[in-house]
């Protein structure tokens, strides 16, 4: 068996070489496909990438727990699903968490001057906020120190509302968790821009100790988790479920809370597919060409060999072959092509305007990854099958005294 396969080989390999420049042309068109595929394949798996990385780094982190229900009914009354002032540090004796922090999330309104705006505010733990929001980018002035520091720091659309700076004295004016009016003066620490436009233009963190006392509370409304890798997620949020009581408390990956995300992720997806169809149709379209005109060229020989008692199943086979060598051939190239084009193309950077809810742009690169590799590899692989197909089914049903006449 596995000799009859040698054998084989080396006849479609010596076919294949018969006419070199169209065995080249064919190898080439597969080629193209495969870079075009790992490039556009490359950019979008990027994009996604970073988009979740920036979504988990800059507000969602890796897990939430809040109290039953918070995410359907606390936006209207936070206060009521509050969770223990101290209880988010015995979350941190997991291996894969690097911190867990408490989030007080409260709104009201902001006053520089004569310049009154509404707001949405977050209290956090300066340092152990740190790990999570990484990706939140400073773009004056400093991020909050520590806890007990009076000062703020201002989202970039809030702070161009006020015309706020670093330095400059603002009023926070809230209604307390118990109905009441309650306000605090706080100073601008810095302000900053985080993934989506939409928070920014209303967000205003604090230290949680100073969030506290504006709303006269204790407890947190989130605690809120970033682990070593994403890729934990899935079994960081289960081994949660099953450690916490369901009754007092919920726990919410990342991708539960990332509508826009997941939304995104579909739509490229989306187009990946399309894409794949398209370029699988141009590789077999060309392919089935090429074998089409070999397969007229050897009439007469084909012709020959099925008279002297060869098999039409082996015919079929050979030239299945020829095209299946075809496809490995060009998908490896590709693949060598398409990696070495992504480094160049990753190294100069491709910049891209602000997306859709974002204030800035930024600069993209492709990733070429395993998985992409082997998906370009195996669409090369499916491709040039199913394009021999045909030609090889017309070689080995030849009539034998047709095909001996075919030339005279």
């Amino acid at each position: 068996m596995m000799t009859g396969l040698l054998r084989d080989i080396r006849l479609a390999l010596r076919n294949l070489t018969r006419n070199a420049s169209r065995t080249v042309v064919a190898i080439g068109t597969v080629a193209c496909g495969v870079v075009a595929f790992l490039l556009a394949g490359g950019f979008i798996e990027w994009s996604l990438m970073y988009g979740r990385e920036e979504t988990i780094h800059s507000q969602l982190g890796h897990a939430q727990i809040v109290r039953p229900d918070y995410f359907e009914r606390g936006i209207a009354d936070p206060y009521a699903f509050l969770l223990p002032a101290e209880g988010e540090t015995k979350l941190d004796t997991v291996a894969s968490v690097v911190s867990t922090t408490p989030r007080l999330v409260f709104s009201g309104l902001v006053s520089l001057g004569e310049t009154t705006v509404p707001f949405s505010g977050e209290g956090i733990d300066p340092v152990r906020e740190r790990p999570i929001s990484n990706r939140i980018t400073i773009l004056q002035g400093q991020d909050l120190a520590n806890d007990k520091d009076s000062k703020a720091l201002l989202g970039e659309g809030l702070a161009k509302n006020l015309g706020a700076k670093p330095g400059d004295s603002l009023v926070l004016l809230t209604t307390t968790a118990n109905g009441g009016a309650n306000a605090r003066e706080v100073t601008v620490a810095g302000t900053f821009a985080s993934v989506t436009k939409e928070y920014d233009d209303y967000a205003i963190r604090l230290p949680i100790s100073l969030a506290r006392k504006l709303m006269r509370v204790e407890g947190a409304t989130s605690w809120v988790t970033v682990l070593d890798k994403t890729e934990s997620t899935s079994a960081y949020v289960a081994a949660l479920r099953a450690r916490l009581p369901a009754k007092d408390f919920e726990v919410k990956g990342w991708r539960d809370l990332a509508d826009f995300y997941n939304k995104t992720e579909a739509l490229f997806t989306k187009q990946v597919n399309v894409m794949k169809v398209i370029i699988g149709l141009i590789i077999i379209l060309t392919i089935m060409n090429t074998l089409t005109m070999s397969v007229m060229e050897r009439t007469t020989e084909i012709g020959t060999s099925l008279a002297v008692g060869l098999r039409g199943t082996l015919v079929m086979r050979l030239f299945i072959i020829e095209g299946l060598m075809i496809g490995i051939l060009g998908g490896l190239v590709g693949v060598v092509l398409g990696y070495l084009l992504a480094l160049v193309i990753s190294s100069i950077g491709i910049p891209m305007p602000p997306p859709p809810g974002m204030a800035h742009g930024y600069v993209a690169e492709i990733m070429v990854s395993p998985a992409l590799a082997l998906d370009a590899v195996f669409l090369a692989f499916v491709t040039t099958l199913i394009a021999s197909a045909l030609p090889a089914w017309k070689a080995g049903r030849m009539n034998i005294v047709d095909a001996l006449r075919y030339s005279q």
